[in-house]
């Protein structure tokens, strides 16, 4: 392991895309113990910081002027529309980058990439106008701000290329948020809406297209996951229709399956030579897929095995040495192997009723769970289902995953970043 990957998180789900840190994190601490600093967040934004070195990135997005009146109930007794889509009246915001230095938490700088009034809103509870996380490669930082174009930066915060990007019309006005991926040159955008989706390859050095490939699919939210087999570099893209793999250079489809259901958010992962994709909505499922064979692989013995309870809807999973970690929206959290399917645990509750939208995280041998109320749960890593730790951080709301850097354990509320440390 080399010390370069011990002191980033490039992206949004870390070194290794896995939702693995390299070093162990903090056990206990709350909201004022072991917390190195904290910064107040200015506007509103849910993505998940990445690092480089001493400096972390973020996004967010801050209202100019007044804020929008609440949204009128719909006929679900719910805010905005339909299932808690929309921002209801809209107005100007700044979409904001940010860098902070992480051992401090002072400003180091900060770009804004754009102020425009967005066409539709996100979802209330959950939602924001920068939930796409940004991603670097040491060099160069790309934020992504979805319908409001995507940004390039060198590290110190100068705009090398920005790029448009079409408006996109998400279902039930849910909001945007898939993150990009950044492999061998390549910037990769997903851009899945409601009609005219599509995933475009850019030149990372100067944001041209190098291809761009339709898709017939509907709204969805998982991020493309990069992998070389067979000496191909392809980029996987999971969606509610069809999981079809990309060819890197070209744009290619190299195969694809259906059978996945609706609202797909999960990251894709891969062990060895077995790609796992999962959904947690409607018709939910969790394929494991075998790679080698190429065109269309529904219903055939590429597909492993297969699980449709206790899913994932919207965290992504953790994958670590052969065992996969899933948790559901309401806390129940599974342990299967990886390879075979079988469970080693499965829909597991926490010691208090609490709701996620944050991703797990695995850090040494522990487990880390950010809720949507103010508690963080540290799990034992392993086959065995244990709780080591309830932490309560008083007030808070975890929408953005959790990273550790360093040994030290970051997390974004909706208000706040927070540096834990021993």
């Amino acid at each position: 392991m080399g010390q370069a990957q011990q002191e980033h998180w490039p992206h949004w789900r870390g070194p290794r895309k896995t939702g693995v840190a390299t070093t162990a994190a903090p056990v206990k601490w709350s909201a004022t113990e072991n917390v190195a600093w904290k910064v107040d967040i200015p506007g509103r934004g849910f993505s998940t910081p990445v690092t480089w070195g001493e400096k972390l990135f973020l996004t967010t997005a801050i209202p100019q002027g007044a804020p929008p009146p609440p949204p009128a109930e719909s006929g679900s007794g719910r805010p905005g529309r339909g299932a808690g889509g929309g921002a209801g009246p809209l107005v100007d915001h700044k979409f904001q980058v940010m860098c902070l230095d992480r051992r401090t938490g002072k400003t180091i700088w900060e770009q804004t990439a754009k102020t425009a009034t967005p066409h539709e809103g996100y979802h209330q509870a959950y939602g924001s106008f920068a939930s796409n996380s940004p991603i670097t490669d040491g060099n160069r930082l790309y934020a992504s701000f979805g319908s409001r174009g995507i940004y390039c930066y060198d590290l110190n915060g100068k705009l090398i290329w920005q790029k448009e990007n079409p408006a996109l019309r998400m279902r039930l006005g849910f909001g945007e948020g898939a993150a990009p991926a950044l492999d061998s040159g390549v910037l990769l955008i997903k851009n899945d809406q409601e009609q005219g989706s599509f995933v475009v390859a850019l030149d990372a050095t100067t944001g041209e297209q190098l291809w761009k490939a339709d898709r017939e699919e509907v709204s969805s939210w998982s991020g493309p996951l990069v992998i070389t087999h067979g000496g191909v570099r392809q980029a996987i893209v999971s969606a509610s229709r069809r999981t079809i793999s990309y060819d890197l250079k070209t744009g290619k489809v190299l195969w694809e399956v259906g059978g996945l259901g609706s609202n797909v958010i999960p990251q894709p992962l891969v062990i060895d030579d077995i790609v796992l994709v999962m959904s947690g909505h409607r018709e939910p499922n969790l394929m494991a897929i075998r790679l080698g064979k190429t065109g269309d692989l529904t219903g055939t013995d590429a597909i492993l095995w297969q699980n449709q309870r206790g899913n994932s809807y919207t965290a992504a999973p953790v994958l670590h040495e052969g065992l996969y970690y899933f948790i559901t929206d309401t806390g129940m959290v599974s342990c299967f192997d990886a390879k075979t399917g079988k469970p080693h645990y499965t829909q597991q509750r926490l010691p208090k009723a609490v709701s996620f939208k944050a991703s797990p995280l695995l850090a040494g041998d522990k487990l880390y769970l950010a809720s949507e109320e103010e508690d963080v749960f540290v799990l034992k890593a392993g086959p065995s289902f244990e709780v080591v730790q309830t932490n309560t951080m008083a007030g808070q709301s975890f929408i953005a995953s959790p990273i550790v850097v360093g040994g030290a354990l970051y997390l974004r509320s909706r208000t706040t970043l927070f540096c834990v440390r021993a």
